[in-house]
């Protein structure tokens, strides 16, 4: 029987997809009700509660200041990414949002070339175009019918500076996972958020009422999941490998968006869904080299 190393990672990055696509679903919710500023804060803050303890009791050691500064970086850039994402959230339908913030995972592929020095094969190229015309597919589907109002574009211009910071965070993952556990970057990417957001509290924050808390709090689980699971992937297969498996990111949307929202899956939705799988697929199948091994290589 043929093993396939690279089948583990690439269903661990899809399954923390879904789980961060769930938490969309959730933090819509939430910051509808709380506003995405306060919303942002309290799921940082969760998160960081739920995984820092798990993270000091099984390693017990501070990271190096190399290590440090790559957590303070993706906590930071993640930070405003959430911020802005949760703000289009609350102008745009979430399979609409997680559309348009498809075009970090393209940008993603050429910045690991560039700043991670991992050769663009042609498969991996031709997964991201294929990936990349579907999601223009369901974008025409789905935006054309949309008014242009002044709110509208303001979602708009939110997903697009969040998926420039997304395609950065990306080949930030990739360097972290490569020198810190899944628990560790996990730990720091949701308290180096909440510290940096936290700045701006005496301005923007309100506490949410407890039915808020509520979805926060599941928003914050979920986060940490796909977090752990995403970091874990990233550590033992290559970027442009992983990447694609962001796309399927819109099939989870799609169906928490009929569960939550009652959103219609349309002709659009199908075909562009169809080239997302395809390459998806393309990029499965080809089997990367194996990456440099993790001081610290903890299962999740």
């Amino acid at each position: 029987m043929t093993r396939h190393p690279h089948l583990l990672p690439l269903l661990a990055a899809m399954l923390g997809v879904g789980f961060l696509s769930l938490m969309d679903a959730f933090m819509k919710a939430a910051a509808l009700a709380a506003g995405a500023y306060s919303a942002a804060v309290m799921r940082s803050l969760f998160g960081a509660g739920i995984v820092g303890p798990l993270w000091w009791f099984r390693e017990r050691k501070w990271p190096r200041t190399s290590v440090l500064k790559l957590h303070l970086l993706r906590g930071t850039v993640s930070a405003f990414m959430a911020l802005s994402f949760f703000y289009g959230l609350t102008k745009l339908p979430i399979a609409e949002a997680i559309a348009i913030s498809f075009i970090a995972p393209l940008i993603a592929l050429y910045l690991a070339a560039i700043l991670l020095g991992e050769e663009i094969r042609r498969e991996a190229i031709l997964a991201s175009v294929l990936g990349f015309v579907g999601t223009l597919v369901i974008v025409a589907g789905r935006l054309g019918t949309a008014e242009g109002d002044l709110e509208t574009l303001k979602g708009l211009a939110a997903i697009l500076f969040s998926a420039l910071l997304y395609a950065w965070n990306f080949i930030i993952i990739r360097q972290q996972a490569l020198v810190s556990s899944p628990l560790e970057a996990t730990t720091f990417h949701s308290g180096v958020g909440c510290v940096v957001l936290a700045v701006f509290a005496p301005w923007f924050f309100t506490l949410p009422e407890p039915r808020v808390m509520a979805d926060i709090a599941v928003a914050a689980v979920l986060t940490v999941g796909g977090a752990l699971s995403i970091t874990w992937a990233y550590a033992r297969a290559e970027a442009q490998v992983l990447v694609p498996m962001e796309y399927t990111g819109f099939l989870w949307a799609s169906l928490f968006g009929w569960l939550f929202f009652a959103e219609q899956v349309t002709p659009a939705t199908l075909a562009g869904t169809l080239l997302i799988v395809a390459g998806c697929w393309i990029a499965a199948r080809k089997q990367p080299e194996p990456p440099p091994t993790m001081p610290q290589d903890i299962p999740v």
